[in-house]
């Protein structure tokens, strides 16, 4: 096969990659933008330039210096969005510490392994959001953490002591510091959502999310005048990657709308700020065009955006190029990969748009693999997505096993079916381990929810493969259904689906729901929704 049949394509590299540690950066985009606004929290009330945003992460840098945290240790953040977590991102960025983003879902059990497993000397949180009592569950597991020296909470006393530190050490102390950083140093650790056993920690530089944010959102288009619309979260790549860091290597604004999703603070903050670029995940844009009063907000100042976690509908892909938004682009990728290996282009067509995640992004190799003999295929069909280049993490931490299973010859292997079109786009099929074998059929779930899309009354679905004792799977679809909608039973959907779609590709049953089980990212949790499915149809495991 030659070269152009076979399922492998490399980005195109004309801009060069960044070599400089994120605090370089920043101090660069400082120079060149600082009377510009850098960053505004709107539930906070807090707005700063680029100059005083640095002057902040500086302050703080300096305060943990002083307090004898050294470069490469592990500071924690569990808290939802605000201004103080992407001042802390950037102040141990400067300080060469290694920031451990911790999942806000997270409760005791998971929080005591990610401060053991990580060694967290120093942990920032919040006290409470909404009904989590971080401090309670802190003060729960601290005894049990021996390498946690210190806990300081957002907003409290805590916060305003620490920062008194930053006295006590010369002015130019992390600056010193500073320069000492290397672009392959690890600076991030995310851990990602397990469905067994525990999360993993990945290991990221700060080579690794720099170039990404700064790909991301050249490939958007990004400039000084640019103004980004982040309710997704810091926790994850999303938020603190493709938000933040594409932000700050473009001079940029940050626009926190509210610490955690909200649909109608985020159409707020979007008129109110101008934000000219959304993010979401399709569940996100999908809860803000449901708003009773959604034509009420003004968002023509928005020309581009991202959506991400899962692939976009088409019928809401329909609803952003109708509200003026046709350069919304689609990105793919993972954590460990910090986190995007491919995106759709702002000039890209609608089938595009829809139908893939895009072609390989800037300084990125990508192939499509056997999963069982690791050979490429040929584009058409269908293996695992695999890639290769400067956003392949360090490795997992402290887990070189896993690392090894994960990283073969450079290629991260992700566990998603793909598919490369003869042009390089990619279309995402599904997990590997969602794919439903029924009856010696292999089906892909998003195939069939993009056609649950179309029903009238549907306002997402999600389908899962539940135990059949006939053809060893059969197939359940969850259905959130418009305001006022009938209810959808099981043979008003097989009427729905005859003649458009093959008979073994029609869901046997249907369960109606509010929302569907996500992970704090906006991904849904597809092993969740099969364990429930078969449990309340009992079907066993």
């Amino acid at each position: 096969m030659s070269d152009s049949t076979i399922a492998h394509d490399r980005g195109e590299t004309t801009t060069p990659l960044l070599t400089t540690t994120i605090d370089a950066n920043l101090q660069a985009t400082i120079e060149r933008f600082g009377d510009r606004e850098a960053l505004v929290d709107i539930a906070g009330g807090i707005r700063m330039t680029y100059a005083e945003f640095g002057a902040e992460v500086d302050r703080l840098a300096r305060a943990m210096l002083a307090r004898g945290y050294a470069v490469g240790e592990r500071v924690g953040i569990w808290a939802p969005n605000r201004a103080e977590w992407t001042i802390v991102q950037y102040a141990t960025a400067r300080a060469g510490l290694i920031l451990v983003n911790i999942n806000p879902a997270y409760r005791t059990h998971e929080l005591e392994y990610v401060l053991k497993q990580a060694g967290i000397s120093l942990l920032f949180a919040v006290e409470s959001f909404k009904n989590s009592d971080y401090r309670g569950m802190v003060d729960a597991v601290r005894d049990h953490c021996p390498d946690l020296r210190e806990v300081v909470y957002f907003a409290t006393d805590s916060w305003s002591a620490l920062l008194t530190n930053a006295d006590q050490i010369a002015p130019d102390a992390a600056a010193k510091v500073s320069a000492t950083l290397q672009p392959q140093d690890p600076i991030n650790i995310q851990y990602t959502s397990g469905t067994t056993g525990f999360p993993k920690g990945a290991t990221l530089s700060h080579a690794n999310i720099l170039n990404n944010g700064y790909f991301v959102g050249e490939v958007c288009g990004y400039s000084e005048e640019d103004r980004i619309c982040i309710p997704v979260p810091f926790y994850h790549c999303f938020g603190m990657v493709m938000g933040n860091l594409a932000a700050t290597t473009h001079g940029a604004c940050m626009v926190i709308p509210a610490p955690a999703f909200d649909p109608a603070a985020t159409l707020a903050a979007v008129q109110q700020e101008r934000c000219t670029s959304l993010y979401g995940v399709p569940t996100m844009f999908i809860a803000e065009w449901a708003l009773p009063n959604f034509t009420a907000y003004d968002l023509s100042s928005v020309r581009t955006g991202i959506m991400a976690g899962s692939p976009c509908p088409a019928e809401m892909m329909k609803k952003l190029i109708t509200a003026g938004i046709d350069e919304v682009t689609i990105c793919y990728g993972m954590t460990e990969t910090s986190p995007v290996s491919t995106q759709t282009r702002t000039d890209d067509g609608f089938e595009h748009k829809v139908g893939t995640v895009g072609r390989v992004g800037p300084h990125l190799e990508i192939r499509i693999a056997d999963p069982v003999t690791g050979e490429t295929l040929p584009r058409g069909e269908a293996g695992e997505f695999c890639t290769k280049g400067y956003s392949v993490m360090l490795g997992y931490w402290n887990e070189p096993d896993k690392t090894a299973e994960a990283i073969v010859n450079g290629w991260m292997r992700t566990g998603d079916l793909a598919i490369m079109d003869p042009d390089g786009y990619v279309r995402i099929t599904g997990r590997i381990k969602d794919m439903v074998i029924r009856g010696g059929e292999n089906i892909y779930p998003r195939e069939i929810e993009e056609f649950l899309y179309t029903h009238p009354d549907v306002l997402d679905a999600q389908v899962v493969g539940v135990p059949d004792a006939k053809y060893g799977e059969e197939l359940c679809a969850w259905l959130r259904l418009r305001e006022g909608a009938e209810p959808i039973t099981a043979e008003s959907l097989r009427a729905f689906c005859t003649g458009h779609l093959a008979r073994y590709k029609i869901p046997k049953y249907v369960k109606l729901v509010e929302e569907f089980p996500m992970t704090v990212t906006g991904k849904v949790r597809k092993v969740e929704m099969r364990t429930a499915s078969a449990r309340e149809l009992g079907l066993g495991e």
